[in-house]
């Protein structure tokens, strides 16, 4: 799993770890565990070492978020693929080849959140092979702008899939989510749906797509929220609404790289 670290200094030398851990301990226990708004810039976004949440094991992420929120396994091609698009100096053909790769790793997995059942199949030689196939049918939705990046992912892994989509605005004053504009399959009440936003900072925005579906006759339960990256309030702020919504994402961290819809679309 992924999980982000902030540092107060991120060029200390190696050899002066212990006792930078040990006095960052200490003003930890002085300062409490209040939490102080932090930028990108004076944050360390070492991925996967350390953690954000605690120790950020498995127990404790579990704890804190629930069995609902599940992380992509962080092995050393997550960490690469994290690391390009956070790099500022990644140009844009390969910021979309990269981000395209992780958008595959994380729709497959979404994609075994899904439920299942049993079907034995005759192969060409005559045999019986036991396998599994999709319980009922499914559909992908997708968050109106950066959601649509997740699309081709989706339909590379599952042929003629529908997909719906949901424009989600904020309010340029009061910075509150409205939709705007919402368009599914007519039966989606009765489908699996794999909601696609690969960036969320507060989950504003997800609350109103849920609450958009939920009124479309979708059960919480049937969401699975494929997402790229998620910052720990946002991950707090979307299960202690729907608790019984999927999440899985492959990164929480407290700074959420905003550019990426800009960058994956314009290049800017």
């Amino acid at each position: 799993m992924c999980t982000g670290s902030p540092s107060s200094n991120g060029t200390q030398p190696e050899e002066e770890g212990g006792a930078a851990e040990q006095q960052q301990q200490q003003q930890q226990q002085h300062h409490g565990q209040q939490e102080q708004p932090q930028t990108e810039q004076s944050l360390s976004l070492r991925t996967p070492t350390h953690a954000i949440v605690g120790a950020a094991t498995a127990e404790e992420i579990l704890e804190e978020y629930g069995s609902t929120l599940k992380l992509l396994e962080c092995n050393s091609q997550v960490a690469e693929l994290l690391t390009i698009l956070r790099d500022k100096n990644t140009t844009r053909s390969d910021f979309k080849f990269y981000a395209d790769r992780l958008i595959r790793l994380v729709i497959e997995e979404s994609l075994n959140q899904l439920p299942y059942t049993d079907c034995d199949v005759e192969t060409p030689t005559g045999a019986i092979y036991e396998g599994l196939k999709y319980r009922s049918g499914n559909c992908g939705v997708s968050i109106i702008r950066s959601g649509e990046a997740m699309e081709q992912g989706l339909r590379d892994c599952c042929r003629s899939i529908r997909i719906g989509k949901i424009l989600v605005e904020s309010d340029a004053n009061t910075h509150e989510a409205r939709v705007v504009y919402a368009r599914f399959p007519d039966d989606i009440g009765s489908r699996q749906v794999l909601l696609m936003y690969p960036i969320m900072s507060t989950g504003n925005t997800v609350l109103q797509a849920v609450n958009v579906l939920r009124e479309h006759g979708v059960p919480e339960k049937c969401i699975i929220l494929s997402n790229l990256f998620c910052t720990p309030a946002a991950a707090r702020t979307v299960v202690n609404a729907f608790p019984k919504l999927k999440i899985l994402t492959s990164e929480l961290h407290p700074v959420a790289p905003n550019h990426f819809g800009q960058k994956y679309f314009d290049g800017i």
